[in-house]
């Protein structure tokens, strides 16, 4: 599996490695069961804190797409969030990603999604 970061964007590098995992469920490069990177040879081979994979892994098991278990490490689980919904949130990352390239606040974007759901 191929992790892209990218230091001078303004998202979070923990962000960026969860969005390259959700991109890889969606599109099937990545299936259930599969085990993701150690966390600590993710970060060695990426040059950055273990600290920021873990973040990244957290994200996805909040969101239900990994499990996170003591000697197994991340794994994809089961049946993981459904690929459009990967897809959607993969872009909603995107939009979080151009908004804070533009300096928006979180409360004008959040605003913005909510004009756009009531009409």
């Amino acid at each position: 599996m191929l992790f892209k970061l990218d230091a001078a964007s303004p998202v979070p590098l923990g962000d960026q490695i969860a969005s390259s995992v959700r991109a890889a469920v969606a599109d099937g490069t990545v299936e259930p069961g599969e085990r993701l990177p150690a966390a600590r040879v993710l970060a060695d081979s990426l040059g950055i804190n273990v600290h920021t994979v873990l973040r990244g892994y957290q994200r996805l098991r909040e969101e239900g797409l990994i499990e996170l278990r003591r000697g197994r490490g991340a794994v994809v689980v089961d049946n993981p969030v459904s690929p459009g919904r990967a897809r959607i949130l993969e872009r909603i990352g995107e939009l979080v990603e151009e908004a804070r390239k533009l300096g928006m606040p979180e409360e004008d974007l959040l605003a913005l999604v909510r004009a756009n759901l009531a009409g």
